[in-house]
């Protein structure tokens, strides 16, 4: 079987992928976040995630918002046979205009790691609506995420920049996402219509849709 890793986004964990289905012929190999180091950047840290689980030539990443990110970077240091990415992006220069705006004014080192964990109120606001055990679900994973590796990745996120696009990458984003707008992606293998940032929850079916298409793909 064909390992196919799974990477989260920032706030979440692999409850994101509830509603992913793979193909037959296909092992879903989900991946939890690792502690940083205080010197990691978004690229040592993808080492780290590619020692940790061993993801060998061959293998498949997909990699939803911030998990996307990091699977560009995996996929700079590993053959991979693809690399998938949701509602992410796959260059700095397709980040949003705020990004700029936080590296000049980092107002967000002056927010304690542990109450970005405790903003499930802004979530509909900021991702877009949910059904109500989404919602519940979304407020759990953000809860239960480390404050550490919040604080850490909000910096390191907004510090990345790259302008290499990996082979065999697929880019799958959605017309509704306010975190990562379609506007700033150039060149989406495939757009969702309505699709909001944490589309992986409520349109499921027809990512699944789009998986199978590009695991069939030579």
């Amino acid at each position: 079987m064909t390992k196919v890793y799974l990477i989260s986004g920032l706030g979440a964990d692999k409850r994101l992928y509830k509603n992913i289905i793979l193909p037959d012929g296909y092992e879903a190999m989900t991946t939890d976040w690792l502690l940083p180091y205080p010197e990691d950047t978004l690229i040592s840290f993808a080492q780290r995630i590619i020692d940790a689980y061993k993801i060998a030539d061959g293998a498949i990443v997909i990699g939803v918002s911030l998990g996307g990110i990091l699977a560009v970077e995996i996929a700079k240091k590993v053959k991979l046979q693809k690399v998938i990415l949701i509602s992410s992006i796959k260059t700095d220069s397709e980040a949003p205009w705020y990004f700029k705006l936080f590296r000049n004014v980092p107002v967000y080192k002056g927010i304690p790691g542990n109450l970005m964990t405790r903003v499930g109120f802004m979530v509909r606001p900021v991702f877009g609506h949910m059904m109500p055990d989404d919602l519940e679900l979304f407020k759990s994973m953000l809860r239960n995420s480390s404050p550490v590796f919040m604080k850490w990745a909000m910096h390191a996120v907004l510090q990345w920049r790259n302008n290499i696009i990996p082979p065999n990458l697929y880019h799958i984003i959605g017309d509704k996402d306010q975190v990562f707008p379609p506007g700033y992606i150039k060149d989406p293998t495939a757009v969702i219509k309505g699709g909001t940032h944490i589309m992986v929850f409520d349109r499921a079916a027809e990512i699944n849709k789009l998986l199978a298409d590009i695991l069939k793909l030579p």
